[in-house]
């Protein structure tokens, strides 16, 4: 397994790339302007056809609802044909919990490039579908991460934290501060910690409000009917690339974490 002083670089590196997270692109300030005239401009029954379908996705927090990955599906991202289960992929080299991330994260971007062009394609009408059909997708995308790093996803700790890390990747570098504070807390076992958060939950709507902020600007591109599949197609691989990128750094950071308080438990006199 790896050296102390390897995981204590690596986890460095990571705590520079959050420190990196402060800064805001100007893209990004543009893309929070202009969601509130899509609302304008969009049909009374298309509106409660989303608001319907975020109701639904609202049910994993609690119960994982219709998507919860199936722990079956870590087996495709190891080319160890002995990691079955999730305590399997636990077990391996982080480098190797790093390969089956990047699998992971290629195979849902490709997913979703076919799926924002083809609701691209429609303008409006088909827009309306994307941003349910692209949150489940992130949904899948951070599960199939955090069993790749031995984390499973049928905890409710683990549901949570995976909303604290989409909430974390659309929001502006304030938020993101206090959402890393979070992370730590309830890795910890906080109880408080978990209760505050899963009280702020409203929270799955504010992970679709900030969401749909975050990318207003450029989904209103795909209002453009043909055009909008290439806008389609673009967004929705940078979403779910940024995501994936954002999820295993953060799950990455915590198996290290864990690997290093394991060793720092070994290294006590016995009896201590």
């Amino acid at each position: 397994m790896e050296s102390r002083q390897w995981l204590e670089q690596e986890l460095e590196q990571i705590h520079k790339w959050e420190r990196s997270q402060g800064k805001v692109r100007i893209w990004d300030r543009i893309g929070r302007i202009p969601f509130a005239l899509l609302d304008k401009v969009t049909p009374d029954f298309i509106q409660d056809k989303l608001g319907k379908a975020l109701d639904e996705l609202g049910k994993f927090v609690q119960t994982g609802g219709g998507y919860l990955s199936s722990e079956k599906a870590v087996a495709n991202y190891f080319n160890n044909k002995q990691v079955r289960t999730i305590d399997d992929a636990a077990m391996m080299p982080v480098s190797a919990m790093d390969e089956a991330a990047d699998r992971v994260a290629g195979t849902r971007t490709n997913i979703a490039t076919v799926q924002g062009a083809s609701t691209g394609f429609g303008g409006i009408f088909t827009l309306s579908l994307d941003i349910p059909v692209l949150l489940g997708l992130q949904l899948k995308t951070l599960q199939d991460i955090a069993m790749c790093y031995g984390f499973n996803p049928a905890d409710p700790k683990e549901r949570l934290f995976i909303v604290k890390v989409m909430q974390f990747t659309t929001s502006d570098n304030h938020g993101r501060d206090a959402i890393l504070k979070q992370m730590g807390s309830l890795d910890a076992g906080s109880e408080k910690a978990r209760r505050e958060m899963v009280s702020e939950l409203k929270g799955w709507r504010e992970v679709v409000m900030s969401f749909r902020d975050r990318w207003g600007m450029k989904k209103m591109f795909q209002l453009i009917p043909v055009a909008g599949l290439v806008f389609g197609a673009i967004t929705n691989r940078s979403t779910i690339s940024e995501l994936a990128e954002t999820g295993a750094i953060l799950y990455r950071k915590r198996r290290i974490q864990e690997r290093l308080a394991s060793l720092e438990r070994d290294s006590q006199p016995a009896g201590l």
